[in-house]
């Protein structure tokens, strides 16, 4: 197996790239934590693309059960063919669909596997995963079948610490922090989105960035995904890098809410 060193167009701290080699060695799940905008998942796309696999990416919201990435028996569709006379509806295995989890695990080569905001569901959605994460395998009692995986995956699990997760689950994991970039960081970072870039203008958009991130009771602070934006917002407006200190263009590629708009542009008539 390859090492992972990060790829062109993400750039991985050293102790990150290191925490990855060391989840893939181990065989352990790395859940990642991180504010919005830290490139977590990004980091999934990034490995898989270092490693030469394939990505299989599971986005979590609310209502998610961790039934769902085992597999769903479409109880539905076979009631519906039962009744039109479609097929075989004795053939159980015809409405077992595999969830993102079991297609991994049946996947004939080796996967990473992108387990996206975990904390967006209920509490017992992690505990309701160790066995399979632990063990690789899941049991369908409609075909009284078990499904092991061909190739324990690489699993990219992300959190944006909105909830805590249980100690049960926390053990089996490699955990990494990835800090908000420092100014020094971001310059590379979008150097790689933005290659052409003139120098002045990076510096002066940088500047105003971690400025704007600075100013007291913003309800979302704008992430490194905003920044590039705003550059390449900058750069397509033909804007003077003189503007950008001095009045915020296209504030709202930066900002996404009322109340932070007023925040920045209140700021501003203070700093000028």
């Amino acid at each position: 197996m390859p090492v992972y060193a990060g790829t062109r167009d993400y750039i991985a701290a050293p102790e990150l790239m290191q925490t990855v080699n060391v989840a893939v060695q181990l065989g352990r799940p790395l859940l990642i934590k991180g504010e919005p905008g830290t490139g977590k998942t990004m980091l999934a796309q990034s490995i898989a693309e270092g490693l030469g696999l394939r990505l299989i990416a599971w986005s979590v919201k609310s209502t998610t059960k961790a039934q769902d990435g085992l597999y769903v028996y479409d109880t539905v569709q076979r009631l519906y063919d039962g009744q039109f006379g479609e097929g075989d509806v004795g053939d159980i295995k015809r409405y077992i669909k595999l969830g993102k989890l079991g297609e991994a695990f049946t996947s004939a080569e080796r996967v990473v596997l992108l387990i996206d905001e975990i904390d967006k569901a209920d509490l017992e959605f992690p505990n309701d995963l160790l066995w399979e994460l632990d063990r690789m395998e899941f049991h369908i009692p409609e075909t009284r079948e078990t499904v092991v995986a061909v190739h324990r995956p690489i699993v990219l699990i992300t959190s944006n610490a909105e909830k805590e997760l249980p100690d049960a689950f926390l053990r089996r994991c490699v955990f990494h922090f990835i800090d908000f970039p420092d100014e020094a960081m971001m310059e590379r970072i979008v150097r790689v989105h933005v290659p052409d870039l003139e120098r002045r203008l990076l510096d002066l958009a940088v500047e105003a960035f971690y400025w704007v991130r600075s100013i007291p009771g913003l309800q979302k602070k704008p992430s490194t995904s905003e920044l590039i934006d705003w550059v390449q917002a900058l750069v397509g407006g033909g804007v003077d890098p003189q503007e950008v200190r001095r009045r915020l263009p296209f504030m709202g590629v930066l900002l996404k809410k009322d109340h932070d708009v007023e925040l920045a542009t209140a700021a501003l008539g203070r700093r000028r």
